[in-house]
């Protein structure tokens, strides 16, 4: 209740909002580097409960921005110390306040300018993202930005000598490694750990716990075939011991 005994308007519901914008993404490349983003911090992150990771869902930061409709849809952002429950669209207000801890956008020739631009100016001024990057999934060009607080502008993040860059808020290296995923061999943009290793996506993770199941079921094998070799060497012992008792 208000001083004058009148209630302010209340902001949207979520629920009420729309959860995307009905346009798909550039191209199958496109969608694909998303999800593999996506599903790779996932499975990395399996055991942690304190993070969200979407993908070209609504992205609602401020009563005026959804009245106006004035849609953002990131291709992917990750939100710490949050929790993983599923959701339709973000809405800051329905979040506790919490923003993107970082936002990465899949740009293209028809988006590059709005995506060097108005979103860039969104994203640091109105909701400050610490860390902001751009990838080109065809011609694999990346660049990562980092908010100078106080300036409400992004600064340019220096990459490694492997073209790596560092991503303060989640201790992690965004890269490009040449790779497959979902039957393409391409430059994929890649979530990388301290010591230089990529985390795996879904379909790495299958493969690599089916050769470890071969490789258990051979040593296994290897070890019942030792174990008859050895109980029939040990039978031709006895059977020769015999012999020599009887003669």
């Amino acid at each position: 209740m208000t001083a004058s005994g009148f209630e302010g308007p209340k902001p949207p519901r979520g629920d009420d909002l729309p959860c995307d914008d009905g346009e798909p993404m550039e191209t199958a490349r496109h969608r694909n580097q998303m999800n593999l983003l996506i599903d790779s911090l996932e499975e990395a992150w399996a055991d942690r409960r304190d993070f969200f990771v979407g993908g070209n869902m609504g992205l609602y930061f401020s009563e005026t921005q959804a009245l106006r409709n004035d849609f953002r849809a990131p291709d992917v952002f990750v939100v710490l110390d949050t929790d993983r429950h599923e959701r339709k669209r973000w809405v800051v207000w329905e979040e506790d306040g919490r923003v993107p801890d970082v936002v990465v956008e899949l740009t293209s020739e028809s988006t590059e300018e709005i995506d060097r631009g108005q979103k860039m100016n969104v994203y640091a001024r109105m909701l400050r993202v610490p860390v902001y990057v751009i990838y080109d999934p065809w011609s694999a060009r990346l660049d990562a930005f980092e908010l100078d607080l106080a300036q409400r502008r992004y600064r340019a993040i220096t990459p490694d000598d492997r073209g790596y860059v560092w991503v303060q808020p989640l201790q992690l290296f965004l890269g490009v490694v040449e790779g497959e995923w979902k039957d393409t061999r391409a430059p994929w943009l890649r979530w990388i750990d301290r010591d230089g290793r990529a985390f795996l996506h879904s379909i790495e993770l299958a493969r690599v716990e089916a050769e470890r199941a071969r490789v258990e079921a051979e040593r296994a094998g290897q070890a019942e075939a030792e174990v008859t070799r050895l109980r029939d060497e040990v039978a031709a012992l006895r059977d020769e011991l015999a012999r020599r008792g009887n003669s």
